[in-house]
Protein backbone atom coordinates (compact mmCIF):
# COMPACT_ATOMS: atom_id res chain seq x y z
CA UNK A 1 0.00 0.00 0.00
CA UNK A 2 1.53 3.32 -1.15
CA UNK A 3 1.43 6.71 0.53
CA UNK A 4 0.65 9.71 -1.65
CA UNK A 5 1.08 13.34 -0.68
CA UNK A 6 -0.35 16.45 -2.29
CA UNK A 7 0.59 20.11 -1.99
CA UNK A 8 -0.64 23.28 -3.63
CA UNK A 9 0.47 26.92 -3.75
CA UNK A 10 -1.31 29.79 -5.47
CA UNK A 11 1.54 31.57 -7.22
CA UNK A 12 4.70 30.60 -9.06
CA UNK A 13 6.66 32.69 -6.52
CA UNK A 14 5.65 30.30 -3.74
CA UNK A 15 6.91 26.77 -3.19
CA UNK A 16 5.39 23.60 -1.77
CA UNK A 17 8.63 22.79 0.10
CA UNK A 18 7.17 23.71 3.51
CA UNK A 19 4.17 21.42 2.97
CA UNK A 20 6.49 18.59 1.92
CA UNK A 21 8.72 19.11 5.00
CA UNK A 22 5.69 19.22 7.28
CA UNK A 23 4.46 15.88 5.93
CA UNK A 24 7.90 14.27 6.20
CA UNK A 25 8.43 15.62 9.75
CA UNK A 26 5.12 14.05 10.72
CA UNK A 27 6.76 10.71 9.97
CA UNK A 28 5.23 9.83 6.62
CA UNK A 29 7.36 8.06 4.03
CA UNK A 30 5.87 9.44 0.85
CA UNK A 31 6.02 7.14 -2.16
CA UNK A 32 4.41 9.58 -4.60
CA UNK A 33 4.41 13.38 -4.32
CA UNK A 34 2.11 15.59 -6.39
CA UNK A 35 2.05 19.39 -6.30
CA UNK A 36 0.16 22.09 -8.13
CA UNK A 37 2.18 25.30 -8.18
CA UNK A 38 0.65 28.53 -9.37
CA UNK A 39 -2.87 27.13 -9.11
CA UNK A 40 -5.37 29.33 -7.29
CA UNK A 41 -7.32 28.02 -4.35
CA UNK A 42 -10.39 29.13 -6.31
CA UNK A 43 -9.80 26.30 -8.78
CA UNK A 44 -11.86 23.20 -8.05
CA UNK A 45 -9.71 20.27 -6.93
CA UNK A 46 -10.93 18.19 -9.89
CA UNK A 47 -9.55 20.83 -12.30
CA UNK A 48 -6.04 21.00 -10.84
CA UNK A 49 -3.61 19.17 -13.18
CA UNK A 50 -1.48 17.43 -10.56
CA UNK A 51 -4.44 16.55 -8.33
CA UNK A 52 -6.11 14.93 -11.37
CA UNK A 53 -2.89 13.01 -12.04
CA UNK A 54 -2.80 11.88 -8.39
CA UNK A 55 -6.39 10.64 -8.58
CA UNK A 56 -5.63 8.62 -11.70
CA UNK A 57 -2.59 6.97 -10.10
CA UNK A 58 -3.70 6.34 -6.51
CA UNK A 59 -5.31 2.94 -6.01
CA UNK A 60 -8.25 2.05 -3.83
CA UNK A 61 -7.25 1.56 -0.20
CA UNK A 62 -4.06 3.66 -0.36
CA UNK A 63 -3.19 6.71 1.76
CA UNK A 64 -3.32 10.41 0.84
CA UNK A 65 -1.62 12.96 3.11
CA UNK A 66 -2.08 16.73 2.89
CA UNK A 67 -0.82 19.45 5.21
CA UNK A 68 -4.07 21.43 5.38
CA UNK A 69 -7.73 20.93 4.63
CA UNK A 70 -7.90 23.69 2.02
CA UNK A 71 -5.49 21.73 -0.21
CA UNK A 72 -8.43 19.40 -0.95
CA UNK A 73 -10.81 21.97 -2.38
CA UNK A 74 -11.81 25.56 -2.93
CA UNK A 75 -14.80 25.68 -0.59
CA UNK A 76 -16.86 23.47 1.74
CA UNK A 77 -18.77 21.91 -1.14
CA UNK A 78 -15.61 21.15 -3.16
CA UNK A 79 -13.84 19.65 -0.11
CA UNK A 80 -16.93 17.53 0.64
CA UNK A 81 -17.11 16.29 -2.96
CA UNK A 82 -13.40 15.43 -2.96
CA UNK A 83 -13.57 13.63 0.40
CA UNK A 84 -16.65 11.63 -0.67
CA UNK A 85 -14.95 10.55 -3.90
CA UNK A 86 -11.86 9.43 -1.95
CA UNK A 87 -13.95 7.68 0.71
CA UNK A 88 -15.83 5.70 -1.98
CA UNK A 89 -12.47 4.34 -3.06
CA UNK A 90 -11.52 3.56 0.58
CA UNK A 91 -8.58 5.96 0.32
CA UNK A 92 -7.45 6.98 3.79
CA UNK A 93 -7.10 10.76 3.94
CA UNK A 94 -4.78 12.24 6.54
CA UNK A 95 -4.91 15.99 7.07
CA UNK A 96 -1.99 17.02 9.29
CA UNK A 97 -3.80 20.16 10.42
CA UNK A 98 -6.45 17.89 11.99
CA UNK A 99 -4.31 15.01 13.20
CA UNK A 100 -5.23 11.52 12.09
CA UNK A 101 -8.94 11.74 11.44
CA UNK A 102 -11.08 9.07 9.85
CA UNK A 103 -12.86 11.27 7.36
CA UNK A 104 -15.24 8.45 6.48
CA UNK A 105 -16.66 8.23 10.03
CA UNK A 106 -19.69 10.33 11.02
CA UNK A 107 -17.62 12.45 13.43
CA UNK A 108 -14.89 12.86 10.79
CA UNK A 109 -17.45 14.00 8.23
CA UNK A 110 -18.89 16.52 10.69
CA UNK A 111 -15.44 17.86 11.54
CA UNK A 112 -14.55 18.25 7.86
CA UNK A 113 -17.81 20.06 7.11
CA UNK A 114 -17.26 22.50 9.95
CA UNK A 115 -13.63 23.16 9.11
CA UNK A 116 -14.29 23.54 5.39
CA UNK A 117 -17.07 26.01 6.18
CA UNK A 118 -14.74 27.98 8.47
CA UNK A 119 -12.02 28.02 5.78
CA UNK A 120 -14.54 29.25 3.22
CA UNK A 121 -15.70 31.98 5.61
CA UNK A 122 -12.08 33.05 6.17
CA UNK A 123 -11.55 33.35 2.40
CA UNK A 124 -14.77 35.35 2.05
CA UNK A 125 -13.70 37.69 4.87
CA UNK A 126 -10.30 38.16 3.25
CA UNK A 127 -11.95 39.12 -0.04
CA UNK A 128 -14.31 41.47 1.81
CA UNK A 129 -11.42 43.16 3.63
CA UNK A 130 -9.47 43.49 0.39
CA UNK A 131 -12.43 45.07 -1.41
CA UNK A 132 -13.01 47.42 1.52
CA UNK A 133 -9.35 48.48 1.47
CA UNK A 134 -9.44 49.10 -2.27
CA UNK A 135 -12.62 51.18 -1.95
CA UNK A 136 -11.04 53.25 0.86
CA UNK A 137 -7.89 53.82 -1.22
CA UNK A 138 -10.01 55.00 -4.16
CA UNK A 139 -11.97 57.39 -1.90
CA UNK A 140 -8.65 58.78 -0.66
CA UNK A 141 -7.64 59.45 -4.25
CA UNK A 142 -4.92 56.82 -4.49
CA UNK A 143 -4.21 55.58 -7.99
CA UNK A 144 -4.74 51.82 -8.19
CA UNK A 145 -3.52 49.39 -10.76
CA UNK A 146 -0.51 49.23 -12.96
CA UNK A 147 1.55 52.41 -13.33
CA UNK A 148 1.01 54.37 -16.55
CA UNK A 149 3.94 53.93 -18.94
CA UNK A 150 3.59 57.28 -20.69
CA UNK A 151 3.33 60.81 -19.34
CA UNK A 152 0.55 63.22 -20.28
CA UNK A 153 2.89 65.11 -22.63
CA UNK A 154 3.99 61.85 -24.29
CA UNK A 155 0.36 60.85 -24.74
CA UNK A 156 -0.35 64.20 -26.46
CA UNK A 157 2.67 63.63 -28.74
CA UNK A 158 1.50 60.10 -29.56
CA UNK A 159 -1.99 61.33 -30.48
CA UNK A 160 -0.54 64.10 -32.65
CA UNK A 161 1.96 61.79 -34.39
CA UNK A 162 -0.74 59.19 -35.02
CA UNK A 163 -3.04 61.81 -36.55
CA UNK A 164 -0.16 62.78 -38.86
CA UNK A 165 0.21 59.21 -40.12
CA UNK A 166 2.72 57.54 -37.80
CA UNK A 167 2.19 53.79 -37.61
CA UNK A 168 1.30 51.96 -34.40
CA UNK A 169 4.48 49.92 -34.60
CA UNK A 170 6.78 52.91 -35.09
CA UNK A 171 5.18 54.73 -32.15
CA UNK A 172 5.45 51.62 -30.00
CA UNK A 173 9.16 51.35 -30.79
CA UNK A 174 9.73 55.07 -30.29
CA UNK A 175 8.08 55.15 -26.83
CA UNK A 176 9.17 51.62 -25.85
CA UNK A 177 5.62 50.41 -25.19
CA UNK A 178 3.33 47.87 -26.81
CA UNK A 179 1.08 48.53 -29.77
CA UNK A 180 -1.87 47.96 -27.40
CA UNK A 181 -0.64 50.83 -25.22
CA UNK A 182 -0.49 53.14 -28.25
CA UNK A 183 -4.01 52.07 -29.21
CA UNK A 184 -5.27 52.82 -25.68
CA UNK A 185 -3.67 56.27 -25.76
CA UNK A 186 -5.14 57.09 -29.20
CA UNK A 187 -8.51 55.52 -28.42
CA UNK A 188 -8.28 53.07 -31.30
CA UNK A 189 -10.03 49.74 -31.09
CA UNK A 190 -8.36 46.50 -32.14
CA UNK A 191 -9.93 44.91 -35.21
Amino acid sequence: MATFAYGRVSTKDQTVDNQRLEIERAGFKVDYWFADEGVSGNTHASLRPQFKALLSQIRDGEILVVAKLDRLGRDAQDVNTTIKALAKRKIEVIILQLGKLDVASPSGKLMLQMLAAVAEMERDLLVERTQSGLARAKREGKVLGRPVKTTASQQAEIINLRKNGASLSSLARLYKVSRATIMRVTGEVSK
